[in-house]
């Protein structure tokens, strides 16, 4: 019956604090889907699971460390997760968070079906030709996190995507070719940003400057980085701060359609 009780004294407020509660969670597994932060959360969560089973039984010395392992937990959260901290807090306060997609475009179990407006296809068939003439390309497609800040650093633009747009910007006799392009919305914002890059020694040898610029920028923000080896030809994605893995450049493209979506 005290359940019953509890059950009609749920009010609106509680409503908003379940729903608030969630966001936030899904958010936080937003963040840290695919990355081996996922592998981190799950072991803290499990470790509180224990502290809670060890209170209850009341066993005294594993409660007591367990214990002070979580009180201060939140420190260790901040240090462990500081990159998706990051992209957190740049993403709640990114200015185009709301106006950009609205809102609620954030939240892909509420939103109605709608296709991504930028151009995927004229991307990767960009980067299918510089690949085959060996063209260094480096492209930054923006998601949730402005990215006016890394825009800043090079030539701002307005010129929408196309196939052949891209390829005349890392042409390599332009003037545009160096560093990375950025595009919003099937727009190219800039041209010639500087990209914070990853210092790491554990990146595979074969990856170069432009390669470890894709890797820092996808570590500090949400964005999605592709580039093109100019030694190699090869195209690589760059998400999390981590390879995507693809088979071929029409499965990357699927992938890419659904990460803007």
């Amino acid at each position: 019956m005290e359940i019953f009780k509890d059950i009609l004294k749920f009010s609106w407020i509680d409503m908003i604090d379940v729903v608030l509660v969630a966001l936030l969670l899904y958010y936080v597994y937003k963040l840290v889907k695919g990355t081996v932060a996922i592998n981190i959360f799950i072991g803290i969560v499990v470790i509180y699971f224990i502290y809670l089973t060890v209170e209850a039984l009341q066993m005294v010395l594993l409660t007591k460390i367990l214990g002070g392992f979580i009180s201060v937990g939140f420190i260790a959260l901040i240090i462990v997760f500081q990159q998706e901290v990051r992209k957190f807090l740049l993403m709640v306060g990114s200015t185009n968070f709301a106006s950009r997609r609205k809102f609620l475009s954030q939240l892909k179990f509420l939103k109605i079906e709608q296709g991504t407006s930028t151009d995927i296809d004229a991307i990767i068939s960009a980067c299918n030709k510089m690949s085959s003439s060996k063209t260094g390309a480096l492209i930054v497609l923006e998601r949730n996190n402005n990215l006016d800040f890394l825009a800043n650093t090079g030539d701002e633009m307005n010129i929408k995507v196309t196939q052949p747009i891209i390829e005349s910007i890392f042409f390599k006799n332009s003037p545009l070719h160096d560093g990375a392009i950025i595009i919003q919305d099937n727009i190219v914002k800039a041209t010639r940003v500087i990209l914070p890059v990853n210092n790491e020694k554990n990146i595979p040898q074969r990856f170069g400057l432009r390669h470890r610029a894709a890797v820092g920028v996808t570590e500090r923000t949400d964005a999605i980085a592709i580039a093109v080896s100019e030694e190699t030809g090869q195209i690589s994605c760059f998400r999390n701060g981590e390879f995507l893995p693809f088979e071929n450049t029409i499965e990357l493209a699927e992938i890419l359609k659904e990460d803007l979506d």
